[in-house]
């Protein structure tokens, strides 16, 4: 690329120095992959023919193969609706009504595929309005138990912007106790880091006591795509891993989200989850 005459060469390079260039995305979401815990070698291939394939010498063919295609797709798309849908679009509509003092709702259905065990599902429904969280879960911290949980939605940023959700809830079926827990996500341009966990405080036995954990990092190339990474912590069914880890693909349209995560890929049989989103 030539520069303009009038144009100073330092200044030019700081100014690109300030824009997030899409060859340093994948390396710096392999190291943030390993600092997660992701040091198998499935990953690290993964992300690695990806970043090849996308933007090595020899990969410009299939560069522009999936760019003509996600372009065909995003027209088609706008098309059917002038505003493209997607998480974002959700994410958007959904703090608009928390700033405006109206209620946003939303619903998910999580169904695990947990091999040589018990399949089951796990709905959580959720309320906000402007700082009040509210929300119920089911099958979540055990089976045939639910949970109650009321927050404080705080929030901020415009280039890295950040959400945070302290909460409390009550436990009870199954397992019954208290839980201190939280919501949280950090996005910054087309990448976001999303975390929920809970530390169950068991009064029936607080040696039972635990800490149930569910992370994302994702890559959203076009506003109704995602793929990442993603971990779980948890003792609903039986594993040989206290951390879960694996990979997840997820498609939204409107308010409406479906993703698929599959756990221990490395296994022979590993976990299957499929869930279902909707905002409204």
């Amino acid at each position: 690329m030539q520069l303009h005459p009038t144009t100073n060469a330092a200044e030019h390079s700081k100014r690109q120095a300030k824009k997030p260039p899409a060859e340093q995305v994948f390396p710096a979401f392999r190291v943030a992959a390993s600092l997660l815990g992701f040091r198998s070698p499935i990953v690290r291939f993964v992300c690695s023919a990806v970043h090849r394939a996308l933007f090595g010498e020899n990969g410009l063919r299939a560069a522009a193969t999936v760019l003509v295609g996600l372009a065909a797709l995003a027209a088609r798309g706008q098309t059917a609706d002038a505003s493209p849908p997607g998480a974002s679009q959700t994410s958007a509509v959904s703090n608009e009504a928390k700033e405006g003092g109206d209620w946003s709702f939303s619903a998910s259905l999580y169904a695990y595929f947990v091999p040589d065990d018990r399949e089951y599902v796990q709905p959580t429904f959720a309320a906000d309005r402007d700082w009040l969280h509210l929300e119920a879960r089911y099958n979540y911290e055990d089976l045939e138990t639910g949970s109650a949980w009321v927050g404080y939605n705080l929030g901020g940023g415009n280039t890295l912007t950040w959400e945070l959700t302290p909460m409390l809830g009550g436990v009870f079926g199954n397992t019954t106790g208290i839980a201190p827990g939280y919501r949280g996500s950090l996005s910054w341009w087309k990448l976001e880091l999303h975390s929920e966990g809970e530390y169950v405080i068991d009064t029936a036995d607080t040696s039972a006591s635990f800490f149930y954990n569910w992370s994302e990092l994702t890559l959203a190339p076009v506003e109704w795509l995602r793929f990442g990474l993603v971990t779980q912590r948890t003792r609903l069914y039986d594993s040989d891993r206290d951390l879960q880890r694996g990979l997840l693909l997820g498609f939204a349209y409107r308010a409406a989200s479906l993703t698929t995560c599959v756990f221990n890929p490395d296994e022979s049989e590993p976990t299957l989850v499929v869930a279902l989103s909707v905002d409204f």
